[in-house]
C-alpha cells in the first residue's frame, strides 16, 4: 500500500485577516486551525507532512506549529521564494505576492516521492475528509491517465459573512470533474451566491449546492512534473498581462490536463462542515465552532500533549 504525504500550503501572510492567521489561536488550548487539521490527518493515517511557507515567518511557525507536527509526522520545510523562478526569468519590478498554490506545491517537489494530499493551512476540513482522500490516495494507481481526486464542498458552506472568498468552482461529469474555474470574488449579494471579474462591474449567480473545491486536491508525484512543465508558459503569459498580480493556480494546471483528456478527477464528497478564517471578524465564529466540538469530545481539550 501506498504512504501518502500531507503538504500544507502556509506560505500566505494573511493580507485580508491583518496578520499571520495561520498561528492565529482558536481551540480551547490555543490551538490554530492547522492543528486540527493535522490532528484529523494522524487519525486518517498520514505519516509525513511537507509545511510551505515562507523563510521569513520560519522559526515562528516552528514554535507555534511546527515543533508540535514534529512530535506525530515526519516533518519536511518548503520554501515559497517569490524569486524561486525558472533559469531566464526575474521577479518584476515592484512584485510582493507569491505566485500562487501551483507555485507553492511545486516549491515541495524535493521532498514528495508518494501520493499526496492538499491542504490550506487556514482551513478547517473535518477529519471525514481527511479519511476519505487518504483512503483513495492509498491505493492511487496512474495508468494510461493521471488518476487525481479532489474533495468538494457545498458552495453555500464555504462562505463568510464578513467578505469575499475565492473559490474553485467544480463543472461535474457524473462523479468525475469536467473543469474547475478559480472564482477570486464570490459573495453572498442581494439574497443569491454572486461573482464578480471586473471589480463589481457586473455579477453573476452560482446556485446553491454548486461543488466547489477548497483546495483539497489529491494528486500523484507525476503531477510534479507536470506543473514545472506548465511554469514557464503561465509565467510569459503573467509577466505580458499581469506582471504584478497573476498566479499560478493548482486548478488551471489540473484544467490543462482535462482538456488535453490526459487526466481524470475523482470528485469526492465530505459530511464534514468548513471552516475558515478569511478575516479577523471570522475568528469568532470558528472559535466557538472549534471549541464546541473539543466540549462534545470529538477533540480533545488539548489536541497535543
Amino acid at each position: 500500500m501506498k504512504q501518502p504525504i500531507l503538504v500544507v500550503m502556509a506560505a500566505g501572510m494573511g493580507s485580508r485577516f491583518g496578520g499571520l492567521k495561520q498561528m492565529t489561536p482558536v481551540g480551547k488550548s490555543g490551538e490554530a486551525i492547522l492543528e486540527f487539521s493535522l490532528y484529523d490527518a494522524v487519525k486518517a493515517g498520514f505519516r509525513k507532512v511537507v509545511f510551505i511557507i515562507k523563510k521569513e515567518i520560519e522559526a515562528d511557525f516552528k514554535a507555534a506549529v511546527g515543533e508540535k507536527a514534529a512530535g506525530i509526522l515526519q516533518t519536511e520545510y518548503a520554501f515559497q521564494e517569490t524569486d524561486k523562478l525558472p533559469e531566464g526569468y526575474s521577479v518584476p519590478e515592484g512584485r510582493k505576492k507569491p505566485w500562487g498554490t501551483g507555485h507553492a506545491v511545486l516549491c515541495a517537489k524535493p521532498f514528495i516521492d508518494q501520493p499526496f494530499a492538499v491542504i490550506n493551512a487556514d482551513d478547517y476540513y473535518g477529519r471525514d475528509a481527511f479519511q476519505v482522500i487518504y483512503n483513495a490516495l492509498a491505493k492511487q494507481q496512474d495508468d494510461e491517465k493521471y488518476r487525481f481526486c479532489m474533495v468538494a464542498y457545498q458552495i453555500e458552506n464555504t462562505l463568510t459573512e464578513n467578505g469575499h472568498v475565492a473559490r474553485g468552482v467544480c463543472h461535474m461529469n457524473g462523479k468525475y470533474l469536467d473543469t474547475v474555474q478559480e472564482r477570486t470574488h464570490i459573495q453572498r449579494r442581494n439574497g443569491a451566491i454572486r461573482f464578480t471579474e471586473d471589480d463589481g462591474a457586473s455579477w453573476e449567480t452560482i446556485p446553491e449546492g454548486t461543488p466547489v473545491s477548497m483546495n483539497l486536491w489529491g494528486f500523484s508525484p507525476a503531477f510534479l512534473d507536470e506543473l514545472e512543465a506548465g511554469f514557464p508558459a503561465f509565467l510569459d503569459k503573467a509577466l505580458a498581462e499581469n506582471p504584478l498580480k497573476g498566479e499560478y493556480f493548482l486548478p488551471g494546471r489540473v484544467n490543462d490536463l482535462l482538456k488535453e483528456n490526459r487526466a481524470t478527477v475523482e470528485v469526492l464528497r465530505s459530511s464534514a462542515k468548513w471552516y475558515g478564517v478569511t478575516y479577523r471578524e471570522d475568528l469568532e465564529g470558528v472559535a466557538a465552532a472549534l471549541q464546541g466540538m473539543q466540549e462534545d469530545g470529538i477533540y480533545p481539550e488539548k489536541l497535543f500533549s
